[in-house]
């Protein structure tokens, strides 16, 4: 398959990867000065990261870390056996020789202007690309161009729910351009970075693409504050519920699920019931449909009952089936309203709120 037509996974770092806190400027210091091997990783996130690198599909980074942490950063990634096909960092230092001050803080005029350029050149490569394997047919318009698909990690530090669910609506043509610009203009955004925003929101072909927006509840924010962005936002604990959610979507293998189950098992002491337990509650919010419990059944059967976590994942796996019961039930189903984002822009972003 061609790169362009590949599924994509947009990743933040911050938060939502690393386990990095920034809230004053003694931990801005500390991240800044730490070595490669002195970044964690969130528990599940590099062996979800490097199971969907596998399965082939596409990994951007898009982070707010300044572009002179770049080399630590992809150091890191590079020890945690990460490979990726863009690396996009903020450019703090250009922003402060240009007096922008605000820019610093902002993720709206970084964020949204980096996710539309992108996504205009993506449309451009693949504008005249015919579908070409049997598995892509549904991703296939009527035009004859394949619609790439999208997959966007964040969490709930920074503004990345409002961002991710603001770029999917302009990607699928629900945001018209005069309530763009007006969001823009509400959101404090530069001029110029506004008309680059429009000029990239204009050159993009609409479609349904994005498929999830997944947020890491890094400051366990309650997941009931991300219903306004509809189904599509998925507000999760720990990666095994994000890799539930990519799995049923059809762009994680079963096999590579159970992997982050045993992860967390083994370095970060979750038993059976609680890896079962992350199942029911994500499916009790109405974000699981209890489609894919089958397929984690006959992955497990093959799993050799030698290799660590075996009696764990057994346990998970026996459970499982009730609380699929409960995902059918509680299914939110496809619907997604459109969010008030004139309303929302003011307050978009938690730590300003915070303040």
């Amino acid at each position: 398959m061609d790169a362009s037509q590949r599924h994509i996974a947009r990743w933040d770092l911050d938060k939502t990867y690393l386990r990095t806190e920034f809230d004053t400027l003694r931990d801005l210091v500390r991240t800044a000065l730490e070595r490669p091997d002195e970044k964690r990783t969130n528990p599940g996130a590099a062996t979800l990261l490097r199971e969907m690198v596998r399965a082939g599909i596409s990994v951007h980074i898009l982070s707010g870390s300044p572009e002179q942490m770049r080399r630590r950063l992809e150091d890191k990634l590079r020890l945690d056996g990460i490979t990726w096909d863009s690396f996009t960092l903020k450019p703090n230092l250009k922003n402060v020789l240009k007096l922008r001050f605000r820019a610093l803080r902002d993720q709206l005029g970084y964020k949204l202007p980096a996710l539309l350029h992108a996504r205009a050149l993506l449309d451009h490569a693949t504008k005249l690309s015919p579908a070409r394997a049997p598995e892509e047919e549904a991703s296939q318009e009527g035009n004859g161009r394949v619609l790439c698909r999208e997959t966007l990690f964040g969490d709930d530090a920074e503004a990345d729910a409002f961002v991710y669910s603001l770029y999917s609506d302009i990607v699928s043509g629900h945001v018209s351009p005069e309530t763009l610009l007006e969001i823009c203009e509400r959101g404090r955004v530069y001029p110029d970075v506004i008309d680059r925003v429009m000029r990239d929101a204009n050159l993009i072909v609409p479609g349904e693409a994005v498929e999830r927006i997944l947020i890491h509840l890094e400051r366990q924010t309650p997941p009931d504050d991300f219903h306004v962005y509809g189904a599509r936002a998925v507000p999760f604990y720990n990666y095994l519920q994000a890799a539930f959610v990519v799995h049923e979507d059809q762009r994680l293998p079963a096999d590579a699920v159970l992997r982050v189950g045993v992860e967390l098992v083994v370095q970060h002491r979750f038993d059976g019931d609680a890896l079962a337990r992350s199942y029911l509650e994500l499916a009790r919010r109405g974000h699981l449909r209890g489609t894919g419990v089958d397929d984690l059944s006959t992955a497990f059967e093959r799993y050799d009952d030698r290799l660590p976590g075996h009696a764990e994942l057994r346990r998970m796996v026996e459970r499982l089936p009730q609380a699929a019961n409960a995902a059918r039930a509680s299914w939110r189903g496809p619907d997604q309203r459109l969010p008030d984002y004139l309303a929302l822009v003011a307050h978009h972003n938690p730590r300003r709120r915070g303040r």
